[in-house]
């Protein structure tokens, strides 16, 4: 199914929701408004001539400097018949909110978790939102591109070579001896 046709499906099956088709050179994408969301991914589960009853990511991008600054990518497969689509939110603010779609897809409190711990995309509803990549006491989103960076540590570009050839040699012919291959 192609994106106009998907964005066809969609009005009819959710009046009023704000979506439209995005060109994409791999898989049929949608973008749709975050208030939307909730609704548009229960018509893609339960549409009758969609069914996309498996989301198998989520993944937040950061956009800075343009606004609104956050995409939320989200990738379905319809299991009955071999599809994809991807759906696409675009969120801004110090803080963005996406509500949680764990009630349509469970798979998503892993991904939601991930993506709030790295880009600070707040999933309201979601049952569990902490940490899970970073430590608990950690300060901040790491994938955000004004996230502060202070590893001050010397590049060493002259480091000596923790083996010597005969060694890499015989550590080769070693697993060769291993594996039983002799070439």
């Amino acid at each position: 199914m192609e994106s106009r046709a998907l964005v066809a499906a969609l009005e009819t099956l959710v009046p009023g929701a704000r979506v439209e088709a995005l060109p994409s050179v791999d898989q049929p994408t949608v973008l749709g408004a975050a208030a939307d969301l909730v609704a548009v991914g229960a018509a893609l589960r339960d549409g009758a001539d969609l069914r996309f009853a498996a989301l198998i990511d989520i993944v937040g991008v950061d956009m800075m400097p343009r606004v609104p600054r956050f995409d939320v990518n989200y990738v379905l497969v319809a299991t009955s018949v071999p599809a994809r689509v991807r759906v696409k939110v675009q969120v801004d603010g110090d803080e963005p909110h996406v509500p949680s779609v764990t009630g349509i897809w469970p798979s998503a409190g892993f991904l939601e978790r991930e993506v709030w711990d790295l880009l600070g995309v707040v999933f309201d509803g979601h049952p569990d939102l902490r940490r899970l990549l970073t430590p608990d006491d950690w300060e901040g989103h790491p994938l955000r591109k004004d996230y502060p960076v202070q590893v001050k540590v010397p590049v060493k570009f002259h480091e000596p070579l923790q083996v010597t050839e005969d060694q890499f040699k015989a550590n080769i012919e070693q697993d060769r001896r291993v594996r039983g291959d002799q070439s």
